[in-house]
């Protein structure tokens, strides 16, 4: 995920959970579940605000991102 791509510019952004969280601090585990992602693979759609953009880039290395459909 390039972090200056055209995803901030969306309305709303695509979240995927891409890596497990075993073995990681419990306030990466907190952003995760605060997203909405449970598990693996699972996807979820938010506003693109500047919260949102922040709790995306704490956890990018466990996280694609995409414009919404």
């Amino acid at each position: 995920m390039r972090w200056d791509s055209e995803w901030q510019q969306a309305k709303q952004i695509k979240i995927t959970l891409r890596k497990s969280l075993i073995s990681r601090p419990q306030g990466q585990r907190q952003v995760v579940w605060s997203l909405g992602l449970h598990r693996i693979s699972s996807s979820v759609v938010h506003q693109n605000t500047p919260q949102i953009r922040g709790m995306v880039y704490k956890v990018r290395h466990l996280v694609e991102v995409g414009a919404a459909d």
